[in-house]
């Protein structure tokens, strides 16, 4: 797994979360939220098997807008492809971003990789000045979630 930045626990960052965070980091506190915007119209739209059957879906509690997770395990193990899918309303666009970050850094990644992402990535995106921190605990809850699902469909 490459690497990129450290966060303040001195965890590595996955090398797509350490672009994620530079993008954020090169950025004002005004532009940052405006990026982060841009990512919630980046959330892919569910695949018909979830569109379809939302009741397959995990809510997310700990997000103050609504929103709802599944992930795929393609193989098994560690080296397994973990495949993320996200419903999140558009009148929510700041979970909409959270959920549109988590799956372009993750999604497609093996389970290892998702599964050693150090939990305290949402605090080194830098938007804690430009959210609150209720909101980043939201995207906290939304990649336990997504490893638990992963550690239990890959058989870890």
């Amino acid at each position: 797994m490459s690497t990129g930045s450290t966060p303040a626990d001195g965890a590595e960052l996955p090398a797509a979360f350490a672009e994620i965070a530079d993008d954020f980091h090169a950025l004002t506190g005004r532009d940052r939220l405006q990026l982060l915007l841009e990512f919630a119209n980046d959330l892919p739209e569910l695949p018909p098997r979830y569109a379809e059957h939302p009741e397959l879906l995990e809510p997310v509690p700990e997000c103050q807008s609504p929103i709802f997770l599944v992930t795929e395990v393609e193989g098994s193990g560690r080296e397994a492809t973990a495949r993320l899918f996200f419903s999140a309303p558009p009148e929510a666009p700041t979970t909409r971003g959270f959920a549109s970050i988590l799956a372009e850094a993750l999604d497609g990644r093996t389970v290892g990789e998702v599964l050693d992402t150090p939990d305290t990535v949402t605090g080194a995106l830098g938007l804690a000045e430009v959210v609150s921190l209720l909101r980043l605990n939201g995207m906290a809850g939304m990649l336990a979630r997504i490893k638990r699902q992963l550690r239990l469909k890959a058989g870890l």
